[in-house]
């Protein structure tokens, strides 16, 4: 997720109101979203992330800093992160909020609204802490096979699996994936992400063989007024990231696979898998479309943690 900002010129010290001027932090936030939408090319899925974790600290804020914007302290926002822990929020979720925050009161300052950010002095808790829960082969591969006949759309629902495993992209851009993004003749597809950022992700023939299928003997059934979405519902519109979730939840549950799946397992499966069979680490970056190499190498050490434990089972002193 961005953590920087467009550079702008900082007002003149001298022409920063006092923050009874400016009202209330919540008053700020529709500004900051259309800031963060038109300068920085943020995804409506990264802003509406930013928008709710901002008004539930505008809420918390409110009652434990009741002098106003430009008197938020360091001490203040460490105890909000204190607050969310307790809460039981993943150092992933209390990372992001920490995003938000810093990003909404370097918009301040950009604005004039405050004079500096001690925000930006507040680090962020050790992401990852806990590994990514990552599939076995062999249960990708019972869960890719678990829709059957007896299913509304089984070969769109296999489409789809196959597409989330093979390209390692997230349940948003499978959604968002359009007829003209697919080049199944020379084993590719494209893949719009975060900031509608581009890349080219390949397929391999398991993939090409669900998708051909499915274009073939079910998506005709299903496509009406000239849709360019790849993966539609019965009603002839594109399958939204909710729907997609649901549909892997329910196939993960019938393959026997743990409940905690989710499209972002597949995610970290292909990432692991690719990793174990000898993929470079800036390579698995351009396939997953993370902006910072330390993102990716999360799986590294997934990888070296399989590895561990195969070490410790098999080896005589183990």
């Amino acid at each position: 997720m961005p953590s920087e900002m467009p550079p702008r010129k900082r007002p003149p010290a001298d022409s920063v109101a006092t923050p009874r001027r400016y009202g209330e932090p919540s008053q700020h936030l529709e500004g900051f979203l259309h800031y963060t939408r038109a300068e920085c090319g943020m995804a409506e899925n990264t802003l509406k992330a930013y928008g709710a974790d901002l008004v539930q600290f505008f809420a918390w804020f409110k009652d434990h800093e009741p002098g106003g914007l430009d008197e938020a302290k360091l001490q203040t926002f460490s105890a909000y992160m204190h607050h969310l822990h307790e809460r039981g929020l993943a150092a992933t979720s209390i990372g992001r909020h920490l995003v938000s925050i810093k990003m909404f009161f370097r918009y301040l300052v950009l604005e004039g609204v405050i004079r500096e950010s001690v925000a930006d002095l507040l680090t962020s808790p050790k992401l990852w802490q806990n590994l990514p829960h990552v599939l076995s082969p062999e249960m990708v591969n019972q869960l890719l096979a678990a829709p059957s006949g007896d299913d509304r759309f089984p070969l769109r629902d296999r489409a789809m699996l196959s597409l989330l495993y093979a390209t390692g992209c997230r349940a948003s851009e499978v959604a968002n994936m359009k007829l003209r993004d697919l080049h199944l003749a020379e084993g590719y597809c494209r893949c719009i992400g975060k900031g509608n950022k581009e890349r080219l992700v390949s397929l391999n023939p398991v993939a090409i063989a669900a998708v051909e299928a499915y274009l073939t003997h079910e998506r005709p059934k299903l496509a009406r007024d000239g849709s360019d979405d790849l993966l539609l519902s019965k009603r002839g519109k594109g399958l939204t990231r909710i729907m997609v979730w649901h549909l892997v939840k329910k196939y993960a549950s019938r393959a026997g696979a743990s409940t905690d799946v989710s499209p972002h397992t597949l995610r970290h499966s292909f990432a692991t898998h690719m990793l174990a069979g000898g993929a470079e680490i800036r390579a698995l970056q351009e396939l997953l479309g993370h902006a910072s190499i330390a993102t990716t190498q999360i799986y590294t050490q997934v990888e070296h943690s399989r590895l561990k434990a195969v070490h410790e089972r098999c080896h005589p002193r183990g």
